[in-house]
């Protein structure tokens, strides 16, 4: 009887293994449901400095904000969730005061009348439980703002850009609070542009001239270098357009008047969106110098 039950217990392990081969287990489905405060990221340039901002965005549902569930005078973590980081890939100043570059943890205490922006060198912190003050990199009082319509999804932006600035602002409810980000764009470029005008081969005149040009630097160089890339794309209307501007705020109005109708002429040729575009762009400027 014995070689009957082993026989017997190999067909149904035989038969076991044949059906998960067939018949494999399969795992239960992912189950993804919406998060209450929503992961978001976005990167902004201004001038040559990138700034990283990671936060969760809570919304307001019908709470009061600020002074209810924010409460004034205690530390937030200026959305949900994790940290919300900072990060600068160089070196800046928020309101007057040195950052150098690296990423952040933003943390505010909200106030009726004030707030204390904070920027803490621990960014691994979940809420701001952990939150140390020795960690502190830098503190800016700023004063906030009401704003005529309800934001309901807590918003952190940069805008006003420039150059050599831009403004962060945390806009949730009505209260809107910002800092002024600068880089000194003169100090960290004009070097490099000295240095590339000395190298070996071509060389960025148009927008070494523009640089100049924009950052009210010497406008006698500016356009001795839109001089000499114009004499590289003799029938490109861009560059003797911005010749054009260079001259213009030199004060040699007849120059710039020659310049502002050679472009004209140049966009007539060029034709096509390129040439439509500096056509208006020529008319605007003769249009000025008369």
């Amino acid at each position: 009887m014995k070689p009957i039950i082993l026989l017997g217990s190999f067909l149904v392990l035989a038969l076991t293994n044949l059906s998960a081969q067939a018949f494999p287990a399969q795992e239960p489905p992912k189950l993804e449901l919406p998060a209450a405060s929503p992961a978001a990221s976005f990167k902004q340039r201004f001038g040559v400095t990138d700034v990283e901002v990671e936060y969760s965005r809570p919304s307001a549902k019908g709470r009061k904000i600020f002074g209810g569930l924010v409460p004034y005078g205690e530390v937030w973590r200026t959305g949900a969730n994790s940290a919300t980081k900072l990060t600068f890939s160089t070196d800046v100043k928020i309101e007057g005061t040195a950052v150098p570059a690296g990423t952040y943890a933003l943390v505010t205490i909200p106030g009726a009348a004030e707030w204390t922006v904070v920027l803490n060198k621990a960014t691994d912190g979940w809420g701001a439980y952990a939150y140390d003050e020795k960690n502190d990199l830098a503190r800016f009082k700023v004063k906030p703002a009401t704003l005529p319509e309800a934001v309901e999804t807590m918003t952190i932006d940069v805008g006003h850009l420039s150059n050599s600035g831009a403004r962060l602002s945390i806009s949730w409810e009505k209260t809107r609070v910002s800092v002024q980000i600068e880089t000194d764009i003169v100090a960290a470029l004009q070097p490099k542009i000295l240095a590339a005008m000395k190298a070996e081969g071509k060389k960025p005149y148009l927008q070494a001239a523009m640089f100049y040009f924009e950052n009210g630097l010497d406008l006698k160089q500016a356009l001795a270098w839109a001089e000499e890339a114009a004499k590289e794309a003799p029938d490109a209307p861009w560059v003797v357009y911005r010749k054009g501007l260079i001259l213009q705020k030199l004060g040699d109005k007849p120059a710039a008047l020659a310049a502002a109708q050679k472009t004209l002429e140049l966009a007539t040729k060029s034709g096509g969106a390129v040439g439509a575009e500096y056509k208006r762009l020529g008319e605007q400027l003769v249009a000025a110098l008369k």
